[in-house]
């Protein structure tokens, strides 16, 4: 993710935490009377900690679509970005194929080949250093039970499958203890959680109140929207499948940005094919 990052890495992570008012029929109203929200959610981040840890064992096809719009909504530039996605010593190396329909130059390759060769000597204090703050990054997810009520309002069958659609509720009195956790009451939505293996199957949500964030105090506005979908790759690990991002907001509370970002995700495969590629000098090639 290139224009909303942190956005998007909270709405995804947290996904159990969107919630939506929708009509659903009355059948399904009964039986998820019957289903604990609650319990439902914390079984379910539990299922969504263990597909986060297991993504380092694949690898796979990333293709990161951003348009910048202009106020009309139209699109005035965009940037397609194809990558091949490896880990590295537990960290995600983007190994970029295609830039906009064309070879990466010479100086996006210099990068890379300077960012994998850092993955590479990493020292154990870089390391702890960098796990650290990957864990302050998603301490927020430690909030979720005491920020919202949960409710399971329907079932439904989404590709196939059965799942539970969840609601959730924020608490108004709530406050939050991480830095990213007071975002939770900003936004809401509607989570499709898989009733096999309590896999989040989709979510869909919106941005209802305005919320600062970033270096540069970019404030997302009412109406950002976000969009995801996962695929079960195997029993109990979901990653994603399709994230759309469509944000406005504002740069310096003065300059707007809006963009509508889209990045697909496909080809996930075992990581032990292209073990050995993670452990040699990049060479700016895919990988086969």
């Amino acid at each position: 993710m290139r224009t909303t990052p942190t956005l998007a890495a909270i709405l995804y992570c947290s996904a159990g935490l969107l919630a939506q008012n929708n009509s659903t029929p009355a059948n399904g109203r009964e039986h998820a009377a019957l289903v604990d929200g609650r319990d439902l959610l914390l079984r379910s981040i539990a299922t969504a900690e263990r597909s986060w840890k297991a993504r380092e064992h694949y690898t796979y096809t990333q293709r990161d679509e951003e348009k910048r719009l202009d106020s009309k909504g139209q699109v005035k530039s965009q940037d397609v970005n194809v990558s091949t996605v490896i880990f590295v010593n537990g960290a995600p190396f983007e190994q970029l194929v295609q830039h906009n329909g064309g070879a990466p130059t010479p100086e996006e390759t210099r990068k890379q080949q300077e960012k994998m060769r850092k993955l590479q000597t990493e020292t154990p204090s870089e390391r702890v250093d960098r796990l650290e703050k990957e864990k302050e990054n998603r301490a927020f997810l430690g909030d979720v039970p005491d920020a919202f009520d949960f409710r399971v309002v329907a079932e439904e069958e989404v590709n196939g499958r059965p799942a539970y659609v969840l609601s959730c509720t924020p608490r108004p009195a709530f406050h939050s203890r991480t830095k990213f956790g007071r975002i939770f009451s900003k936004v809401r939505g509607k989570v499709w959680v898989d009733k096999q293996d309590l896999g989040w199957v989709k979510v869909d949500a919106q941005v209802i109140e305005p919320f600062s964030m970033g270096v540069f105090i970019a404030r997302v506005l009412p109406g950002s929207h976000i969009y995801l979908e996962q695929t079960r790759v195997a029993d109990g690990v979901w990653l994603p499948k399709k994230i759309q991002i469509k944000a406005a907001a504002k740069i310096l509370f003065l300059k707007n940005y809006d963009t509508d970002e889209v990045v697909t995700y496909w080809d996930y495969r075992p990581a032990q094919a292209t073990s050995m590629a993670s452990n040699r000098p990049f060479s700016g090639s895919p990988l086969k």
